[in-house]
């Protein structure tokens, strides 16, 4: 097995923003721009021979994008829609329905009116909605929309035109928050056809014959690296590489022994070698058990996760629910909501201040708690109400310290 490619020191951190959102933009992020400009071809050949992925340096679009596909779609991940002073929220069905058709309508025309923008979008739904292919949109309460429904639709859409510009594809004149609560609001929505272009990641879907594919098979074509027919049932070496450092990489903790393969490549000496390579060559850390494999970046860059960063009365939550996790008689077993509640019933009678807003909502706070250990893989749902740490909680220790003033505080770190 030939020894992983070296990656040189001032290509590292373009390399780990890539791998954290698939793109770097000369007027975000200059000096990482011209960084990966430069250093293309390294970057290039990097990712091509560790990862099986493609880099694409476009100057006329002053992009450089990293186009990942995996076969194991997270099904956690997608497009965030940004909060003004709130955690971002994954993107809904509708608004991915939507980001799709704002880019076909600007594509063929690169700057318009928000209205008419809209009024594009409401015909294209309208023709196709009569046979399935799309919902109606409707904008307009005269439309035989109720308001509720022409304002749920105005969301959407708005929340789809964030995502376009929070990514740097389109830009607006005015402020999109106004669009929706002024039906009379209107502005200019611009595109940039080159970087428009380089959002496909996936293989031509006119290649993949997705019309003639069953809805539930999309997501797995689209992923692919090639055409069905072209894909041979046992997997090679070079396949099981890439789906093994795919997840150390871009997953916040890896099961090694989750493979299909009857060997699992990250059990293998050699493969456990390169993997630990190609890791230390980004500029990543690990920790690695024999059942559980844990990466992360310290300087934040490669990585969305701030966990576990912050003092909200949810992050609180959950670093409380690690360290009792870890107390338990049986670790990894089931934990059920009730127990969840009991521990936060027991914090709050020491401090009756704490968490205050979910006085009477302990459910949402524990469920609230649930959803920052499943982010970072430290538990996994098992149905609406049960949960299963992962081997993961062997990595942390967690210290609680309550506060002994009476400020209502619960302390962890």
């Amino acid at each position: 097995m030939s020894s992983p490619r070296a990656l040189a020191p001032e290509l590292r951190e373009p390399a780990r923003k890539m791998i954290a959102t698939g793109r770097i933009r000369a007027e975000q992020d200059v000096e990482l721009y011209r960084a990966a400009v430069q250093g293309r071809r390294e970057l290039t050949e990097f990712f091509q021979s560790e990862l099986g992925w493609v880099v694409e340096v476009d100057e006329s679009a002053e992009l450089v994008r990293l186009h990942k596909r995996r076969v194991d779609v997270p099904e956690d991940r997608g497009p965030m829609v940004p909060r003004d002073g709130r955690p971002a929220s994954l993107a809904p069905k509708q608004v991915l329905v939507l980001i799709a058709l704002v880019c076909e309508q600007l594509w063929r025309r690169p700057r318009m009116s928000l209205r008419e923008l809209m009024q594009s979008i409401a015909q294209v739904c309208a023709a196709e909605a009569s046979v399935g292919g799309l919902p109606q949109f409707r904008i307009v309460a005269a439309d035989g929309a109720g308001k509720a429904e022409a304002r749920s639709n105005r969301g959407n859409l708005v929340d789809a035109l964030k995502i376009l510009v929070n990514e740097g594809s389109i830009t607006v004149d005015a402020d999109l928050d106004r669009a929706l609560g002024d039906d009379e609001t209107d502005m200019v929505v611009s595109a940039s056809r080159e970087r428009l272009a380089q959002k496909f990641s996936s293989l031509s879907p006119a290649l993949l014959g997705l019309e003639s594919m069953a809805v539930e098979r999309h997501a797995d074509a689209l992923s692919s690296e090639a055409l069905a027919d072209d894909v041979d049932d046992e997997p090679t070496l070079d396949a099981r590489r890439f789906f093994a450092v795919r997840r150390l990489i871009d997953d916040p903790a890896t099961d090694p022994f989750d493979s299909r393969a009857a060997t699992p490549y990250l059990t293998t000496p050699a493969g456990r070698d390169r993997a630990l390579e190609v890791i230390t060559a980004l500029g990543f850390t690990t920790t690695a058990r024999r059942d559980w494999w844990e990466t992360t970046d310290p300087t934040g860059v490669g990585t969305a996760i701030d966990f576990p960063n912050g003092r909200r009365n949810e992050r609180q939550a959950a670093l409380a629910l690690l360290d009792a996790v870890k107390h338990r008689a049986d670790p990894l077993g089931e934990m059920h909501m009730s127990e969840m509640i009991a521990l936060f019933e027991d914090v709050r009678v020491g401090q009756p201040r704490w968490a205050a807003a979910y006085e009477d909502r302990l459910p949402a706070l524990a469920r609230a708690a649930a959803a920052e250990l499943v982010a970072v893989a430290l538990l996994a749902p098992v149905s609406q109400d049960t949960w299963q740490p992962t081997a993961g909680i062997h990595f942390w220790r967690v210290a609680v310290r309550r506060s002994a003033t009476n400020t209502g505080e619960v302390v962890e770190r």
